[in-house]
């Protein structure tokens, strides 16, 4: 077992451009196994297509927006096959099917306190979306389209939205920051998850612009994904997946 370092790792200060250039690498470890990163994608396609199929029939189709929002929240750990996959690939090795399901090296406490901070962090957006909601309108909208006419034309409808949008993504951006780096860092190296967690919002704090516009690439590349009916999420998922490890180890100093 390696030791543990005595003091977090040097952050490098990247360009605007950086998050391209993640992105296209992400890319070319995709093209390098399109098969295994597809189906990856496939699995978290249709367990979100399935969610929302569900809240649809039930008629329960506002909370899919919260559920947007947790995906947001909780994908740093979602992500670990392919932070796996990239790595093996960077070591010229060859990634499987398998191995980016049952990723041993994550099976540890420090990756299970890190998703337990990501889950906290989801509830608290539930909750401070139905606050948002009960502030908003007393109604429960059991149709789709009564629903979306609150949101589109109704003045109160529109200010939940604003003010969803808003707190939601304050919530976002926080776990963003501290998840960024952490997720896969824990991954590749013997930090404990509390100085994980530090060295992911000091690459934040240092890199703000290039950082935001990382987070900005994720959000508008997710919503495109669930907008093509989650069929996107199938390659646009892994591509992200796979540019994140690029952007940890950009990112982190050797």
């Amino acid at each position: 077992m390696n030791q543990m370092p005595a003091r977090l790792p040097d952050i490098n200060t990247v360009s605007m451009a950086a998050p391209l250039s993640w992105l296209a690498a992400g890319w070319r470890d995709f093209r390098a196994a399109p098969l295994i990163c597809s189906a990856y994608g496939a699995i978290l396609a249709g367990i979100s297509a399935g969610i929302f199929y569900f809240l649809y029939r039930t008629g329960s189709v506002s909370w899919f927006f919260v559920l947007l929002g947790g995906f947001l929240i909780i994908g740093p750990m979602l992500g670990m096959g392919l932070y796996e996959a990239a790595r093996l690939r960077s070591a010229g090795q060859k990634p499987t099917f398998f191995g980016m399901i049952w990723v041993r090296t994550a099976m540890h406490r420090e990756q299970l306190l890190l998703g337990l901070l990501m889950v906290f962090l989801y509830f608290l957006w539930t909750r401070i979306a139905q606050v948002v909601y009960a502030l908003s309108t007393s109604r429960i909208f059991r149709e789709t389209e009564d629903f979306l006419t609150f949101v589109l034309t109704d003045p109160n409808g529109q200010a939940m939205v604003l003010a969803g949008t808003i707190t939601g993504g304050l919530v976002a951006f926080c776990n963003y920051s501290l998840a960024v780096v952490a997720a896969p860092m824990l991954l590749d190296r013997r930090y404990d998850v509390f100085m994980a967690l530090a060295t992911s919002v000091r690459s934040v704090n240092r890199n703000f612009f290039p950082m935001v516009l990382w987070a900005v690439i994720i959000t508008a590349l997710t919503a495109l994904g669930v907008m093509t009916a989650f069929l996107g999420l199938i390659i646009i998922f892994p591509i992200i997946g796979l540019a994140s490890w690029h952007a940890y180890t950009g990112l982190v100093r050797e």
